[in-house]
């Protein structure tokens, strides 16, 4: 799918931002800077949702707000996870088959049915924690 003028605005919107995005402050953004007319909010989830069908864009649900993938050649359906600094609110990205390998067999295990999966861990990263965090 070739990304319309809208979905590259969307997108643009949330690589500029320093931090995760609500549909509603994106929505505040685009009307501001934006001549394509997004009025709604409704419009605005049409196009996250566009988005992240394509990959381009993860929804942090802890946070019911959107970031842009930050390696779209590498992520695919599945579990991704996130870290997430409490204080300057940077965003990790990890993708990876273990993480899936281990959370599949823990699920079948318990006969459990999935609708929808996200790993998100909170804390700080090394930055605003003063020291790097390396060997713990």
């Amino acid at each position: 799918m070739q990304l319309t003028p809208r979905l590259r605005l969307v997108l643009s919107a949330l690589h500029q931002s320093r931090e995760p995005l609500s549909a509603y402050g994106l929505l505040d953004r685009l009307r501001r800077e934006d001549e394509a007319g997004f009025k709604a909010p409704a419009q605005v989830y049409r196009a996250l949702d566009a988005l992240m069908e394509l990959g381009l864009v993860h929804r942090l649900e802890s946070l019911n707000a959107y970031t842009p993938c930050q390696d779209p050649e590498r992520c695919r359906p599945g579990p991704t996870a996130f870290t997430i600094c409490g204080t300057c609110t940077r965003i990790d990205e990890f993708v990876g088959n273990g993480i899936s390998r281990d959370l599949k067999r823990r699920i079948a295990a318990q006969a459990f049915t999935v609708n929808k999966v996200s790993i998100e861990i909170h804390g700080q990263c090394p930055a605003c924690a003063g020291r790097p965090q390396a060997g713990r």
